[in-house]
């Protein structure tokens, strides 16, 4: 389950978005940069309202004259009574200098290692922060108003950086100038949270007030641990009996639905079962089309939307992990992909290979989410299934 992550700077806002339902009030000084640090009296005095209500978080800063700062920074922060501090590293030598440092603290201090998507980090120091007892990573973006994270990295990219944390036992975050449309692509990546300032802000702007509307929105697009329960009373309902009811009614059956499509995207891949087909890569063309039920209201609302995005990025995620050996799997791995999120009620994907002959080959694949799993979604949308449920025709 993915985390909300808000950044405040005093306590009216920290309240703001409790009440919002953030997971992990982080506390910074926007003003003083990506990571700049507030007095430490403001970080206490927060602590002290929020009261353990949520998980508190501060920034201790990004740029240090030596390891003995540091370390400074983050024992007088660690003093205030957060429960995690944030720093931020460059990806060279001197950054793992201040990594190695801090590892004296290890055990006293949760710390957060941040490295900074437009400034070319070094994956590599993850390992490192691991070693030294650091609890977590984070990604995020240095210079504000230059580009969002998915503007210097993409999903392939990204997923690498949150497969690492988990494979050296970090906690992994995802932030810079992250938006609204920005959250359904990177909740398939299963980040530990995602973090959010200048969104939840009045006109969008970090160093504004925060907005109420903003964090709901951004809040909603977050499933909770809760949006996945059910009710006792509703857990003796007979799903089967719903779906058969559902399946006797024609007008019941009904699913109106909108079609989102990528078509003629051509991206060079690495595929192929044939061994000089290995080590080079060849363009191939995809067509996507998926029907997504339509909203139940006219709404110009993120959170009634799929966007072609999440088709881009699936693709993208998958070719990322390397080798594809059949052109079959591929196009079944897309359908897969696309076919978990809950709007999705059918699609057909198409690859073809461009560089075989003088034309094209490739195969065509449709898939559906199952008629019982169908109808009981229409009754209960909030149970929505899973992506093993498919069928192909």
């Amino acid at each position: 389950m993915t985390l909300m992550l808000a950044s405040v700077t005093n306590p009216a806002e920290a309240e703001a978005v409790w009440a919002g339902g953030a997971d992990i009030i982080d506390l910074k000084d926007p003003a003083k940069g990506a990571l700049g640090a507030l007095d430490a009296r403001v970080v206490a005095e927060v602590v002290h309202a929020i009261a353990k209500r949520r998980l508190v978080s501060a920034t201790a800063g990004d740029s240090f004259a030596s390891p003995e700062a540091v370390i400074d920074a983050v024992v007088t922060m660690a003093a205030t009574g957060v429960d995690y501090v944030k720093v931020g590293f460059s990806s060279d030598e001197a950054g793992a200098d201040c990594i190695r440092a801090l590892g004296s603290l290890a055990g006293k201090v949760k710390l957060v290692g941040v490295l900074f998507a437009d400034r070319e980090p070094d994956l590599a120091v993850l390992r490192l922060m691991a070693e030294q007892g650091f609890v977590g990573a984070m990604l995020d973006t240095a210079a504000k108003g230059d580009g969002r994270l998915l503007d210097h990295m993409d999903v392939a990219a990204l997923v690498r950086f949150v497969d690492q944390c988990r494979e050296v036992g970090l906690l992994s975050g995802l932030a810079g100038s992250l938006e609204a449309p920005d959250v359904p692509r990177l909740l398939p990546l299963q980040p530990t949270y995602l973090g959010f300032r200048g969104t939840l802000c009045h006109g969008r702007s970090r160093n504004a007030s925060i907005d109420a509307a903003s964090v709901r929105m951004i809040r909603d697009l977050i499933p909770c641990e809760g949006d996945s329960q059910i009710a006792p009373a509703e857990s003796r309902i007979d799903w089967r009996f719903l779906a058969a009811r559902a399946h006797a009614a024609p007008s019941e059956r009904t699913i109106e639905t909108d079609r989102v499509f990528v078509h003629d995207l051509v991206i060079p891949c690495s595929i192929g079962a044939y061994d000089f087909e290995r080590g080079l890569k060849q363009n191939v063309r995809f067509n996507i089309d998926v029907d997504i039920k339509r909203a139940q209201h006219h709404s110009d609302d993120m959170r009634d939307i799929f966007s072609y995005d999440l088709i881009v990025d699936a693709i993208k995620i998958i070719l990322g992990r390397g080798h594809v050996e059949l052109i079959e799997t591929l196009a079944r791995d897309i359908a897969e992909s696309v076919l978990s999120h809950p709007h999705v009620v059918r699609l057909c994907v198409r690859v073809e290979k461009l560089d075989v002959i003088c034309g094209m080959v490739g195969v065509e694949i449709k898939r559906e989410r199952a008629t019982e799993l169908a109808a009981v979604d229409r009754l209960f949308p909030s149970l929505t299934g899973a992506a093993g449920n498919t069928r192909s025709h």
